[in-house]
């Protein structure tokens, strides 16, 4: 039996471990997933452990997706690009970092809409951001505004994007800045944590900014529709809740790890049981 894994602090709360494992027994695959609760402290000893147990793979969530990096053997070009890692593959006893973030979250936005040539408002400019950002230039948006409560931040993410080519706006979270750049896109997207259970009464955005023609998408994902998401659909505008890239997170993962197509509508079903959301979908 191969054991795959996550590490992090917290883990206790992760249905990572639920996704992976209805994946591989859907697929008849003789794995095992399991949840890592790990120190900063210990990360050192944690990475030398999973090399000596043969650990096949494993993910990699806050506060470690940086911190991880000097402990790996190697690091895909994105990876590089992002200073992040969020998927570990154990290849003969090398360990490769991936980042499937951005990846990730434009997947759930392409299965909505279109992106080459859209005009996007990303929210927040931490590392969800950043990964997205250069997810987005990929796919050819033709610019991006890009709002933080800290205006340094927004301005240092967007030169880093001007240099890889793109068109990149910075602003601050004032409700003058956000009405002047919405009028401008076409998408908007929280890379914040704003609405995080238990705050689930916060937004990042004022609600009657939301239009019926825009596509709103949020990473947040518990609850599974976030205040934010709730003002746009009542808006009119089309939403994508954050579970949706916590689902492509976990099948990138597996198909990283595994090189099958992964079960998305399996790991989407058990995702939204355990966060209460019901199945079937």
């Amino acid at each position: 039996m191969r054991v795959y894994g996550l590490i992090g602090c917290p883990v206790e709360h992760s249905v990572s471990p639920i996704m992976q494992n209805a994946a591989f027994t859907g697929l008849g695959i003789d794995a095992t997933y399991c949840s890592f609760h790990v120190i900063e402290d210990n990360l050192g000893d944690a990475v030398n452990g999973i090399k000596a147990l043969g650990i096949a793979g494993f993910n990699v969530t806050i506060p470690h997706k940086e911190s991880i990096i000097p402990f790996l053997d190697s690091l895909q070009e994105t990876a590089v690009g992002i200073g992040a890692v969020n998927t570990v593959e154990n290849v003969d006893g090398r360990l490769v970092g991936y980042n499937t973030d951005g990846r990730a979250a434009t997947i759930s936005l392409k299965n909505a809409t279109g992106l080459d040539g859209r005009k996007v408002l990303v929210l927040g400019a931490g590392g969800a951001s950043r990964a997205l950002c250069h997810a987005l230039l990929d796919e050819g948006v033709d610019s991006i505004y890009l709002a933080n409560r800290t205006p340094k931040r927004a301005e240092s993410l967007c030169g880093e994007l001007r240099k890889a080519g793109g068109s990149c706006t910075p602003l601050g979270l004032s409700k003058r800045e956000l009405a002047e750049s919405v009028k401008d896109v076409s998408v908007v997207v929280n890379c914040t944590s704003v609405g995080l259970y238990p705050r689930v009464d916060e937004t990042p955005f004022p609600g009657e900014l939301f239009r019926s023609d825009l596509v709103v998408m949020d990473i947040v994902y518990n609850p599974l529709e976030t205040r934010f998401l709730r003002d746009a659909r009542d808006a009119g505008a089309q939403t994508i809740p954050g579970i949706e890239m916590l689902v492509w997170q976990g099948a990138l993962a597996f198909e990283i790890w595994t090189n099958k197509k992964a079960p998305v509508g399996l790991m989407r079903e058990q995702a939204l049981r355990a966060l209460g959301g019901g199945g079937g979908k």
